[in-house]
């Protein structure tokens, strides 16, 4: 089998171990005296609805919000679109679709939350004394900075009225069910989407902190808010949530498993590095590129033929105006370590299958890769330099683009040396 396509192979098996429907058929909670309403944010929202609506059969009603262009047909949930990275006025629609849907329930009720990665763009909701354009000026800022999850949702939370868990507190005093698709490192349910339904204990001290810690440049009237906002997100502790539950279906440990099992059955040793890697996409390259020559060179620490996967999320500092994503700039950064050395092959993609805002999940590289580039006129080191890795690797025919895939378990890479 050829490189790119076993690598393929890997990557699909890891899109299957978070099928939807699949992910779903073991957490169906049991049916409640009175209504279910539907609700969900993210990328793979529509298909998890779709997916909910063949498991669970009639009735249910609600809605959901995906990104442009990633709908699927539901016969009663209702399905809206939204932008994403940036949020817009669709999603602030979408917001408060949600908020219409959890409106007047009782304690007989039952709200089933559909949360995957993507969820804090397309819920845009701003609090009282905000408007959307100061939400997508906060997203530009925080998109920019390079600080990881965890602390760009530490600021969502704290200027939102959805996020940390308020729409969970609005649908009280019916029961939550919050059934995630974990793309963050670690699998907190609390930081997917930033937790409409499942608040944590982080405050607005830890959203200052972050703030200060990773240099996030906020825009004014942010940080004047953050600075003298009124109240918390709500506590785990709130009673409103005494009843609720939280269920992790689908994470990237239990891609990287599903895709190693692949690889072995192929006579391909694995080596899962972890599901929870996080750092400047460029720099974690550097890492990965040192382990791969490492092995290809002097057969250490894994013996040939071995694939090595991880997964997580990485960030992005922007320095430049060019196009890409944060798997592609992991590549890019990695083709140039690599550049010369034989039987090393990568991919690394969104398994969402969009990096970026572009239209490829990522994309493929070898030793080979960069004296490519520079035949084609382009100078690798200054692609990555200007967070150009699409221009680099679209003048290659590197890039991979399987399209939406309906899930979103966050980053994958795979680097095979034979």
């Amino acid at each position: 089998m050829a490189e790119r396509d076993f690598l393929t192979s890997l990557f699909e098996a890891a899109i299957r171990a978070a099928d939807p429907k699949q992910a779903l058929a073991v957490q169906l909670p049991a049916r409640p005296k009175g209504r279910v309403v539907v609700v969900g944010a993210g990328k793979g929202a529509a298909q998890l609805a779709a997916a909910f609506e063949e498991l669970w059969g009639d009735p249910v009603e609600g809605v959901v919000v995906t990104r442009y262009g990633y709908a699927c047909p539901c016969r009663h949930v209702r399905v809206l679109e939204a932008a994403h990275p940036v949020p817009d006025e669709a999603g602030l629609a979408a917001s408060q679709a949600l908020f219409e849907a959890v409106r007047g329930l009782g304690p007989d009720d039952l709200v089933v939350a559909l949360v995957c990665g993507g969820g804090s763009a397309l819920l845009a909701a701003p609090a009282e004394g905000l408007a959307l354009e100061d939400e997508v000026a906060l997203n530009r800022a925080l998109l920019a900075s390079g600080a990881p999850i965890g602390a760009m949702n530490a600021v969502r939370k704290q200027v939102s009225r959805i996020k940390g868990g308020r729409l969970a507190a609005a649908a009280s005093p019916a029961r939550v069910i919050s059934l995630i698709v974990s793309d963050v490192p670690g699998d907190d349910p609390a930081q997917v989407a930033s937790g409409p339904t499942v608040p944590d204990r982080v405050g607005r001290a830890e959203a200052l902190a972050a703030v200060r810690d990773y240099g996030i440049a906020l825009p004014e009237r942010i940080a004047d808010f953050l600075r003298d906002a009124p109240e918390d997100a709500p506590s785990p502790d709130d009673p409103r949530f005494a009843r609720n539950e939280v269920h992790v279906i689908a994470s990237a440990a239990k891609s990287l498993e599903a895709a190693a099992e692949v690889a072995e059955a192929a006579g391909i040793s694995a080596a899962i590095l972890s599901d929870a890697i996080e750092g400047e996409a460029r720099e974690v390259a550097k890492v990965h590129a040192a382990m791969a020559r490492e092995v290809a060179l002097r057969n250490r620490p894994f013996a040939k033929p071995v694939v090595i996967l991880s997964g997580g999320e990485t960030t992005v500092t922007l320095r430049g105006k060019g196009k890409g994503g944060r798997n592609s700039e992991f590549l890019l950064s990695l083709v140039l370590e690599i550049d010369g050395v034989t039987g090393i092959t990568a991919l690394a993609a969104d398994t969402d299958g969009i990096d970026g805002s572009e239209d490829n999940a990522g994309a493929f590289a070898d030793g080979t890769s960069a004296a490519q580039m520079r035949r084609a006129g382009v100078d690798p080191a200054q692609a990555l330099a200007g967070n150009d890795a699409w221009t680099a690797f679209n003048a290659i025919d590197g890039l991979f683009a399987p399209g939406p895939t309906g899930t979103n378990v966050n980053d994958f890479r795979a680097i095979l040396i034979r």
